[in-house]
Formats: structure tokens, C-alpha cells, sequence
């Protein structure tokens, strides 16, 4: 599989938010994919990053698809709609429609597209049931979409019950950290068809949940909801990390 040249489409998740590295850099799934791949073929990769944090589906899609495809590249990562469904009138039908533009566009233009679902944080999120129900019929009506498609690598994280356990889960308990971004990239590799390091199932170290009751509230929802209300977002005025290619290179075992 020479000659790769992988681009990310995506919100948050693909961005990397939670996944923090000790000079303040987000890492994330995608960043640890692209390298892993690298090492797993055992040549240079071409890697671009479109994702940026806050972004609904179809905007995703609007804003960001286009500008991948212009890269020429070989496969298309894309996750969307966790923002959505955490809007009190999310039309899950219309946000899975914009999968299909994606997976149209793919086909047209020649490119694997490789499709994720996001892990899912509803069990320790406030009204998390809600979110739960959403999130569930969002993954049905995507997976209804591309049924007969095996051509689709597929990356699912939603029914993965390992990532519920809070090991998992940055402080804001709506972005995963570390441990979390690495059982996502291990998934899009196997899916790949390559190995990843036995490491990047598993967290290294326990841990707890970060801030609780009215801190939480504080520090985390209350940011939130003031966004909802004011209409801006936590993506407004940020631009893609890696808007064009960047080279990825086997490491050293």
C-alpha cells in the first residue's frame, strides 16, 4: 500500500481534543493513526487534518470536504454528528444523510473512505440517557448507509463497552484522552489491516474522573450552555493543525 496519502475530516474527536501532549499540543486518534501506519507499512505516509472542535456534521461536510479532496488523497477518514445530538432537535436521519455526501464524493473522486463512529461518553454526562438514545439510532441509520459497502473501512467505537470506563475520558467526560485516542487509532489500524502495538488497547494507568458536582458543573457545562446561548462555538476562528500534507516516517523499533 504505497504511496498513501491520508486526510482527516471530522469535529473535535478527529482534532484531537483530550489527548494532550506535554507542550500543550492535541494529539489525538488521527495523529497516532497516520504514525502508526507509517510504522505498520514500513514507509513514508502523507498526512493532512482538517478537523476543527465544535463542528456540526453538515458543516463538516460544507466546510472542510472539498478542501480534503483537493489534497488528491488516497483515503478519507470522516466522523461527525456527536455535536449534533447534543442539540435539543437533532434530525438524526439529515445528519447520516451527510455520510452519504461523503461516501458519494469518495466514490466519485476515487478514494477509500474510512468511517468511524465516536466512542460513547453517555454514561457519565448529564442527561446521558438522551445522548445514549441519539447516539444509537445516529450509528443505525449510518451503518443502514454504507450495509452493502465492504469497500468502506470501517472504525466503530459507539458499542465498544471498554471505552465507557471513565480510564478513558478527559475531565471534561465528553473528549477522551490519551488512553482513549490510542483505542481508537489501534481500531482504524487493525481495520487496516495491520497490527497495531498491543499497548494501545488498554489504558497504562488508572485513573478517576476529574472534577464532580457543582465543579463540575462549573468548570465544564456551564461553558457549554453559555456557547449555546450566545450561538458561538469552541472551533470559531481555529484553523485546520495540518491544513496540508505533512510526512510521516517509519520509527526506529
Amino acid at each position: 500500500m504505497a504511496d498513501v496519502r491520508f486526510v482527516a475530516i471530522g469535529d473535535s474527536f478527529t482534532e484531537g481534543v483530550g489527548d494532550v501532549l506535554p507542550d500543550g499540543r492535541e494529539r489525538g486518534w488521527a495523529d497516532l493513526t497516520a504514525q502508526g501506519w507509517a510504522d505498520a507499512a514500513g514507509h513514508p505516509i502523507q498526512y493532512a487534518n482538517l478537523a476543527i472542535r465544535g463542528k456540526l456534521a453538515w458543516p463538516i461536510v460544507q466546510q472542510q470536504l472539498e478542501a480534503a479532496l483537493a489534497l488528491r488523497p488516497t483515503h478519507l477518514s470522516f466522523n461527525g454528528g456527536g455535536n449534533d445530538v447534543l442539540r435539543p432537535r437533532a434530525d438524526v436521519e439529515h445528519i447520516a444523510d451527510a455520510f452519504s455526501r461523503v461516501l458519494r464524493r469518495c466514490d466519485e473522486e476515487g478514494v477509500t473512505l474510512i468511517l468511524l463512529s465516536g466512542a460513547n461518553p453517555s454514561g457519565q454526562l448529564p442527561m446521558g440517557k438522551v445522548f445514549q438514545k441519539r447516539g444509537d439510532l445516529l450509528s443505525d441509520a449510518v451503518l443502514r448507509r454504507v450495509a452493502e459497502r465492504p469497500d468502506v473501512v470501517t472504525a466503530l467505537n459507539w458499542g465498544d463497552h471498554e471505552l465507557y470506563r471513565p480510564q478513558y475520558w478527559s475531565e471534561d467526560r465528553l473528549h477522551m484522552n490519551a488512553a482513549g485516542h490510542h483505542r481508537v487509532a489501534a481500531r482504524v489500524l487493525h481495520a487496516l489491516g495491520f497490527e497495531p502495538p498491543e499497548s494501545w488497547w488498554a489504558p497504562r494507568e488508572e485513573r478517576g474522573m476529574g472534577p464532580g458536582g457543582l465543579a463540575y458543573y462549573r468548570e465544564f457545562v456551564g461553558p457549554w450552555v453559555k456557547r449555546r446561548v450566545t450561538g458561538t462555538s469552541s472551533g470559531d476562528g481555529r484553523t485546520a493543525k495540518y491544513p496540508d500534507w505533512v510526512e510521516r516516517t517509519p520509527r526506529t523499533p
